[in-house]
């Protein structure tokens, strides 16, 4: 346990966290989304496991992980099948911790389901939660810690 480190931040998601760079995308991903498969083509190679929900996941990667302020994508959800504009309770949680992350509403970017699929194998990483929601996939583009105020 680490002091003011989000306890569920366990240390194999914490080094690729810290790893990623500007524009690199996470992928936080229910249980029914192919983590393991998708997981393999990405830059990590291998899955990371945080068994949370998706909001809960989220809330503890946003406490250190910037997001992109260059972008439009920086936060984005998969669709659901023949209902993209229908946001589930799973995403609608996710998008008040995305807010309450940066402070003010942040715009989430809906992604077709296959497409979301392409996005997480050129990602950085994924992390598979415990989410068992449908629809409980996210990605984030990782954005800049801008220099100490002189």
């Amino acid at each position: 346990m680490l002091k003011g480190i989000n306890p569920l931040l366990n240390a194999d998601v914490l080094q690729a966290l810290r790893a990623m760079g500007h524009g690199d995308d996470l992928i936080i991903a229910d249980t029914n989304f192919p983590s393991d498969s998708v997981a393999r083509q990405t830059v990590h190679g291998k899955l990371l496991r945080i068994d949370a929900s998706a909001a809960e996941v989220v809330k503890a990667v946003l406490s250190l992980y910037p997001l992109d302020t260059f972008v439009n994508d920086a936060a984005a959800r998969m669709e659901i099948v023949g209902k993209p504009n229908e946001i589930p309770a799973v995403q609608k949680e996710v998008q008040k911790e995305i807010d309450a992350a940066e402070g003010k509403p942040w715009p989430m970017i809906s992604i077709e389901r296959y497409a979301f699929y392409e996005r997480s194998k050129k990602a950085y990483c994924v992390i598979q939660t415990g989410e068992r929601r449908f629809y409980g996939c996210f990605a984030f583009r990782k954005g800049v810690v801008p220099p100490d105020a002189e």
